[in-house]
């Protein structure tokens, strides 16, 4: 595919839902709220907003540069602006980072899905033993998850194939709008629940005492996991703008949307588990055992609400699931296309097929089969969720902000920042102070931290 011919998004309406429909997806709906429980509640977040304004949204930036400059994909992208020196294995790797990914999230969101037709089916009510033994024998499953991991990723499939308009843009328009309703939705619902009150002043009313150096980290790791940093999402869905797009102002917006929606999360869960008692766990469990028996607990009084509301939950879920795997996947799909020179279609196809094996390994080195697929005590699924997001997405995060802050030519990255001049730029100045020294220390400090070396 030529520059001249490549895909534009259609309207600024479709660059921002597709590209807030990237950062919007698991990471808001279960691990913003965990790790706000975990830490402190309303102090995390009011931290987790300000690392979203003066690190996340920098870091936004530069891969919306980086991807709008190239106009192809985030491999190529670099490759063009590091002039085929060495920065150019930074794209490699955030090509190869999105599309293992992939892989193992396909597994996550077609359990979004088996819990969908779980819910239809009146199969989430009953104890908390009985949640737990659900997902566990449904997980343990040789058949199940993997059959929901070739359909969610057929389903993303099916959208990619049709290109960046009438594919990506046209899907956000019509599920983004949705995943908010439904997540206003269930709010409601749960903030009108007896002691909701609870939940909610755990959430906005800070307890400052509770800061720590763990909380900040923590709170930074979460901004640069929720907006998809660092996973050739941006890049890619970047080379797609038109030159007239504002990057700072969509990043803001970007930013504003992501954070937005983590924190209707907190509040579509906190209240409810305040109002019963029960205290959010993390990881899966939060969603497939956890909650399930919140909503069965919170309105046992109402049981036909109790099933609306869980059938609505795992929707919204499975929504958030779909946006952003779309863009993991569109971030190999435009690789294979443009480096194999091939069509579309055929590149979704490899795509797909390739993350469909590897969400496969994943799903049965869960307790499918015997420790075939486990290396040194650890599943092959933690051993994917580990290796790319402790280690390749901090690295691929920090050198970007490296390669952008201190090789690229800052007229090239003012040229972009300022759409050729045609805008003022007036923090222009103040993002490559954020993007050379404070974002690359903010991410070393993440990456120490999650290998134990800084506490």
């Amino acid at each position: 595919m030529t520059k001249l011919e490549r895909a534009n998004f259609g309207s600024r309406l479709g660059v921002i839902l597709a590209t807030a429909g990237s950062a919007v997806g698991l990471g808001n709906v279960w691990r913003f709220p965990y790790m706000a429980g975990e830490n402190g509640g309303a102090v995390f977040i009011i931290i987790y907003v300000a690392c979203v304004l003066l690190l996340g949204i920098p870091c936004m930036i530069s891969e919306f540069i980086i991807g709008r400059h190239g106009q192809c994909n985030t491999a190529r992208a670099f490759h063009k602006l590091a002039e085929g020196n060495g920065w150019s294995l930074i794209g490699y790797m955030g090509v190869l980072t999105g599309f293992l990914i992939t892989g193992y999230y396909a597994v996550v969101a077609g359990w979004c899905i088996q819990y969908v037709w779980a819910s239809l089916a009146g199969y989430m009510t009953g104890s908390p033993d009985y949640f737990q033994q659900y997902f566990n024998e449904f997980s343990a499953d040789p058949v199940k998850p993997v059959l929901w991991t070739v359909v969610i990723l057929a389903i993303t499939y099916l959208i990619i194939e049709h290109g960046v308009r009438n594919g990506i843009e046209r899907a956000s328009k019509a599920m983004m709008p949705t995943l908010f309703l439904l997540l206003l939705v269930i709010v409601v619902a749960s903030c009108m629940l007896p002691d909701a009150n609870k939940g909610i002043e755990f959430l906005f009313y800070p307890d400052f005492s509770k800061i720590n150096s763990d909380v900040f980290l923590a709170a930074l790791g979460q901004s640069f996991y929720s907006l998809s940093i660092a996973m050739g999402c941006l890049c890619t869905y970047a080379s797609y703008f038109s030159k007239q797009t504002n990057l700072t102002k969509s990043a803001i917006q970007i930013g504003v949307i992501d954070s937005m929606v983590a924190i209707l999360a907190g509040l579509m869960i906190f209240p409810a588990a305040f109002s019963v008692g029960v205290s959010p766990d993390s990881g899966p469990s939060l969603i497939f055992i956890t909650l399930p028996n919140v909503f069965s607990q919170a309105f046992a009084a109402m049981p036909v609400l109790g099933y609306i509301i869980s059938l609505l939950f795992f929707v919204l879920l499975s929504l958030a699931a779909l946006t952003s795997l779309m863009s993991l996947h569109e971030v190999s799909t435009a690789f294979f296309q443009e480096e194999l020179d091939i069509s579309r279609k055929k590149a979704a196809l490899i795509v797909t097929v390739a993350t469909a094996i590897i969400g496969a390994i994943c799903s049965l080195s869960l307790g499918a089969v015997d420790t075939t697929l486990t290396f040194l005590g650890e599943t092959l699924f933690d051993w994917f969720d580990f290796i790319t997001g402790q280690i390749f997405l901090p690295m691929v995060g920090f050198l970007t902000c490296i390669f952008i802050g201190w090789f690229v030519p800052h007229k090239v990255v003012r040229d972009e920042f300022t759409n050729q001049g045609t805008l003022r730029g007036q923090f222009f100045h103040f993002y490559l102070f954020m993007v050379k020294y404070v974002c690359p220390l903010g991410i070393l400090f993440i990456f120490l931290h999650q290998l134990g070396l800084l506490n």
